[in-house]
């Protein structure tokens, strides 16, 4: 599969990021949708979406958990989602998108927008260190 990235609208591209709007929160019961903001895992999920995939408004650990709406993967594919951490926990632990092309998307407060890393760049940084591993959503987890 090529890259996810060229079709994505633009506006997923321009999303700012804000903590405080995850899956669950009220904020995004109140304003669904990517415009007021978004954290990693909002972001991941509605990307996910955009492509007719459907995760449930889990946590990171719980998403690391989870086993009715994703499985664990040993090795990634374009859409499946990848946890990093600075140590081997899922709590907190961030989430991104495999966009194929060894290029995984995400969002992150110290990027502000959406991003476009290899591995090797979240290796570099002590918070997203620790690769968990990945998860792909089944087929049940369609829209």
């Amino acid at each position: 599969m090529e890259s996810i990235i060229p079709r994505l609208p633009a506006d997923f591209l321009t999303v700012r990021y804000d903590g405080s709007r995850f899956p669950g929160a009220a904020s995004v019961a109140a304003r669904p949708g990517l415009a007021p903001g978004a954290n990693c895992q909002l972001y991941a999920y509605e990307v996910l979406r955009h492509f007719g995939l459907y995760v449930p408004p889990l946590r990171s650990s719980e998403l690391w958990e989870d086993t009715e709406a994703t499985v664990r993967v040993p090795v990634a594919r374009p859409l499946d989602l990848l946890l990093f951490n600075s140590a081997d926990r899922a709590y907190g632990a961030h989430v991104a998108v495999c966009a194929g092309g060894g290029k995984l998307l995400h969002l992150c407060a110290e990027a502000g927008l959406p991003a476009v890393w290899r591995a090797e760049e979240f290796a570099a940084r002590e918070r997203y260190r620790v690769l968990l591993g990945a998860k792909r959503v089944l087929p049940s987890g369609t829209i």
